[in-house]
């Protein structure tokens, strides 16, 4: 019998402790998921949700256990329309209204009966000459009337700082400072571009964090492939909450991916979060269905080679305990485990395969199985789901370390 995980994390799976600093001990108290899939994922070129999906996806999400989730009612009336239904759905998630520093877009929030929103001004010079034409002095000014606005009918509030990671140090240490004096209930330090290295990201919000004590968000773009890196690295510089997509879907090319921040935040950083891990895939495939983006493959987590294992000597291993390719169990996230026939096929995946058929023969059959599929020269021929209750028919072998 073949060793399987213990836990839904299996021991001995994260990185040696030599490997890395133990960040843990500077961590917040704990870190909490913003999926805004129905905001940023929307933003993905081609994808728009109906209010009955939105509300389907709002559902799930609430129930996998995210902490807040984010639509933007100013869009059109079917997305305020939308708004309000979550808003009376009796979700346990928190609904953010995602709008622009107007009062007109605060009046929309509130007619859909938010008590959370977020709006936004861009800080950077760039975007401020170039995108809305004006000063520093009358963003800041927009930016104080609005968060004023919003905290004289009661609401709460996150400001985010568009930009802010090509924006003026000095310069967004102010607005921050400014906007949180003026009543924000958080800020978010927005990696618009996806420019930041983690380093940077990681020096941006203790900047940050030196001025102000109200709690952080990271929205991270994934322009060169950094953001969940990007993300991380925020967290443990101080930052609590991070922005997510099912799928990572969002602006451009998107943001953080919520299978993989989670898998992240529970494996590697221990976090003791009460989410519902086994729907990711569903999570992934659900926004699939309704988008026509197909997952890729080789999407982490939730993609169809995630658990697919090839190579006679990881098949191999994979049948003696799956911990020696697997760094948590397909179960555990709503996959499942493969195993693909053909030319690179092994001895033991060849056993496994006739013990299958109910064909218990011996290393000799098993030799003549591996070596006919290896001369058809047809690459993968097929591939079967292995359960994860492993009963292993692999031949013991003192070969382990080499190429079947």
């Amino acid at each position: 019998m073949s060793q399987s995980y213990s836990s839904d994390i299996a021991t001995g799976l994260t990185p040696h402790s030599n490997w890395y600093n133990d960040v843990n001990a500077s961590l917040p108290k704990r870190v909490h998921l913003l999926d805004t899939t129905l905001r940023e994922g929307e933003q993905s070129p081609g994808i728009s949700f109906t209010t009955r999906q939105r509300l389907q996806i709002a559902w799930m999400l609430d129930y996998f256990g995210v902490d807040c989730i984010e639509i933007s009612p100013i869009i059109s009336p079917e997305h305020e329309e939308s708004c309000k239904t979550m808003m009376e759905a009796g979700l346990s998630a928190t609904i953010v209204a995602h709008v622009r520093t107007l009062a007109k877009d605060i009046d929309v929030a509130r007619r859909c009966g938010a008590d959370w929103i977020a709006m936004y001004h861009s800080v950077s010079d760039v975007h401020l000459q170039h995108k809305l034409r004006v000063s520093r002095e009358v963003a800041v000014q927009r930016s104080i009337d609005a968060v004023e606005y919003a905290k004289s009918y009661g609401l709460k509030l996150r400001f985010t700082m568009e930009d802010a990671s090509r924006a003026d140090p000095d310069f967004l240490k102010s607005v921050c400072t400014l906007v949180s004096k003026a009543g924000a209930d958080r800020i978010s330090l927005p990696d618009t571009l996806g420019v930041l290295r983690p380093m940077g990201m990681y020096n941006l919000v203790q900047t940050v964090r030196k001025v102000i004590d109200t709690p952080i968000d990271l929205h991270c773009h994934n322009d060169i492939g950094l953001a969940l890196a990007n993300a991380l690295a925020g967290v443990e510089a101080g930052a609590d909450q991070i922005h997510t997509s099912i799928n990572g879907l969002g602006e451009r090319v998107g943001i953080p991916s919520l299978a993989e921040v989670a898998i992240a935040l529970k494996l590697l950083y221990k976090e003791d979060m009460k989410l519902r891990l086994e729907m990711l895939h569903d999570l992934s495939e659900l926004v699939s269905g309704y988008t026509g983006v197909v997952t890729s493959p080789s999407e982490p987590i939730v993609g169809e080679n995630a658990y697919k294992h090839k190579a006679g000597t990881h098949v191999a291993a994979i049948i003696r305990s799956p911990t020696a390719y697997e760094i948590i169990p397909p179960k555990s996230v709503g996959n499942r485990r493969r195993i693909v026939f053909g030319e690179l096929s092994g001895k033991n995946g060849a056993a496994h395969l006739l013990s299958i058929l109910g064909m218990k023969l011996g290393e000799t059959e098993a030799m003549q199985m591996a070596q006919g599929l290896k001369s058809l020269h047809l690459g993968d021929l097929f591939e079967l789901e292995l359960s994860e209750t492993l009963e292993s028919a692999a031949l013991q072998s003192d070969e382990e370390g080499q190429q079947e």
